[in-house]
Formats: C-alpha cells, sequence, structure tokens
C-alpha cells in the first residue's frame, strides 16, 4: 500500500494572475501558503484486473477510457498504470470550497502513482509541472498554476509566472516569524457555500476575456498582480496591519471579477466584520468558494468580541487551521517491483 497526502491553501496576495491567460501576457506573481488541510491518497494493487476507484462516487472499470474521473483517469494514463489497483481518496475538507483542493486531489496522486511505478520520491516541483501539464494542457481546464505548486512545496511562499511558462517558487524572508504573526491575526470563516461547478468553470468567463484582450480585465488584474506585490513587501518589513487593509483593496477588485463572488447575506458579514474592528478580508479561492478570511489587529479581548461576536450573528465559527512548512508526502509506501 502506498498513501500519499497534500496541503490545501489560502491565498494571501495575487491570486488568480497564475492563470496562462494573463502571465503570458503580463507575469503573474502571487504569496500562497500551505494549511493543515488535506487530501489524502491511498492505492493498493488488488487481484481483479480492473481500475477501482473511490472518492466521492465509486468507480470499477476494466478500460482506462471508461473512468469518468478525469484527474483519476488521465493521471492514470500519465503514468500507463495497467489495471489491478485500487485507489482510494479522502480529504480533511471537501472540495469546491475554495481551498484548491483538485491540485492538492492530483498533486498526491501523482507522487503516489510515480511512487508505484518507479519506487522512488519525485521532486516537487515535477510533480507540480506534471499536475498543470495534465489539467491545462491535457485537460484543457480554465485553471491557474497555483494550486498545484502549493500543494507541492508547501510553506508560505512568494510565485512568479512567467511568459514562457517557468514557475519561480521563492520563500519570504524570515517565514517564521510572518507565519505566526499570520496565524494570530488572520480568521478564516465557512460560507456554507459549495461552489457550484469547479473552479474551472467558474474562472472561465474570466479567462476567456482576458484571451481576448479584454482592456478591464487585464487592468483588473494588473492592480492585482501589483497587490502580490505589495503582500511580499508588507510581510518581510513586517507591516502586518497595512498587509489587512490591502485583504480590503483586493476584495473591491476581486468583486469586479464574476456576479457570483458576493451577494447580500457574504456583504452582510463583511460588513459586520468590519465594525468589529477588522481591516480587511477577502473570500478565497475562486468566485463562488466556501470561504471568507479577515484580518484582526488585535489578539487580546477585541478579537474574542469579534469572534463571539461573528458567532451571535451568523451562527458560524473560525476553520481551525495554521500554516504548514512540508508540501506533498508520502506517509507509507511499499514497493514491491
Amino acid at each position: 500500500m502506498i498513501i500519499s497526502r497534500a496541503p490545501m491553501r489560502i491565498t494571501l496576495g495575487g491570486g488568480g494572475t497564475d492563470l496562462p491567460s494573463f502571465y503570458e501576457k503580463e507575469e503573474g506573481f502571487l504569496i500562497n501558503g500551505a494549511i493543515n488541510k488535506y487530501v489524502f491518497i491511498s492505492t493498493n494493487e488488488q487481484y481483479n484486473k480492473t481500475y477501482k476507484l473511490n472518492y466521492s462516487h465509486m468507480e470499477e472499470v476494466e478500460d482506462i477510457d471508461d473512468i469518468k474521473h478525469p484527474l483519476f483517469r488521465e493521471a492514470l494514463r500519465y503514468y500507463d498504470i495497467e489495471p489491478g489497483i485500487e485507489i482510494h481518496s479522502m480529504a480533511d475538507i471537501p472540495g469546491g470550497k475554495g481551498l484548491g483542493s483538485s491540485g492538492s486531489f492530483l498533486v498526491a496522486l501523482l507522487q503516489n502513482l510515480h511512487f508505484l511505478k518507479y519506487g522512488e520520491i519525485p521532486y516537487p516541483r515535477k510533480i507540480a509541472e506534471d499536475a498543470c501539464k495534465i489539467e491545462i494542457n491535457i485537460l484543457k481546464e480554465h485553471e491557474g498554476k497555483q494550486d498545484k505548486y502549493v500543494a507541492a512545496f508547501g510553506g508560505v511562499k512568494a510565485y512568479k509566472f512567467h511568459k514562457d511558462g517557468r514557475v519561480s517558487v521563492s520563500p519570504l524572508m524570515n517565514e517564521d516569524m510572518i507565519l505566526n504573526e499570520l496565524e494570530e491575526h488572520l480568521t478564516i470563516f465557512p460560507l456554507n457555500i459549495r461552489r457550484k461547478g469547479t473552479a474551472s468553470d467558474t474562472l472561465s468567463n474570466i479567462d476567456d476575456k482576458m484571451k481576448k484582450d479584454d482592456k478591464h480585465y487585464i487592468d483588473l488584474m494588473k492592480k492585482i498582480k501589483y497587490l502580490g506585490l505589495e503582500t511580499k513587501r508588507l510581510l518581510e518589513n513586517y507591516e502586518f496591519d497595512s498587509f489587512g487593509e490591502t485583504l480590503n483593496t483586493h476584495w473591491e477588485l476581486k468583486k469586479e471579477w464574476h456576479p457570483d463572488v458576493t451577494n447580500k447575506r457574504i456583504d452582510k458579514l463583511y460588513q459586520a466584520a468590519m465594525d468589529l474592528g477588522c481591516l480587511g478580508g477577502k473570500t478565497i479561492g475562486a468566485p463562488g468558494g466556501g470561504f471568507i478570511m479577515f484580518y484582526h489587529p488585535s489578539i487580546d479581548k477585541d478579537k474574542w468580541v469579534f469572534l463571539a461576536e461573528m458567532w451571535d450573528e451568523f451562527n458560524i465559527e473560525p476553520l481551525n487551521c495554521r500554516f504548514v512548512d512540508e508540501g506533498v508526502s508520502l506517509l507509507w509506501g511499499e514497493h514491491e517491483y
């Protein structure tokens, strides 16, 4: 049996600039952090010469072309895995919540299958590149690259997306101190909204407009890229409250992205958080995601008043999570080839 896991993520600044339709024109830049919410993949050989796949549904087929789950199908095809295998997928948080779970799923699956095929653990960059190749080039999804890279590398890092498709990955200076401050001041609440369709579905309109050189969307994404660069500067200079304020700017820009970014409940929740002392916030992930993040400058009783009031008014409590250094990892592996 082989067991792999890959972390989910939250974007701190610059999200969306990892779409090829933008970075091939302007280069993209964002700051992203892996959190201790994971997708797990376990693989085992089975006696029956079939592909048996267990996720939110169950499939068992003899021919790889009959697999309905596109990521399972293309990952198995990518490594030329023969039938006679059973794979289980589990997640700490279900998909469609804006935490990059499909990228985490694919990265964990590719590490697992690579070890099954070759008996070795591939480098994080190879897994991320292969995952992007499958999702963007083979399946033609309207997807960016960030989820796959964060799941592979872990930590809180800066990602630069070059026009030729290369991705530069850079740690932040004094990352341990930054992580401590962010964990003290950031709060993530569930919106109890499941996105309709995939991230690719919700991003398709934005992606298509940028492919057609829509000036409004290109200019909008340039501003978001600037916020990504500014996020790096502010965090490395310990200007955390100023970083919190950039989240509010990002939120105003994000609302121009897509009609599903907000609704009356989200607007009411956002205004309540600001009235209770938060400096800024934004929904996480593609439009229609399931979490919203706020920055509160206080860590004393004012912060606890904020949490208590949000519970009283909206019946929501924060997601219990923290940033993690480790990306995709092999938890257990037995190789008999």
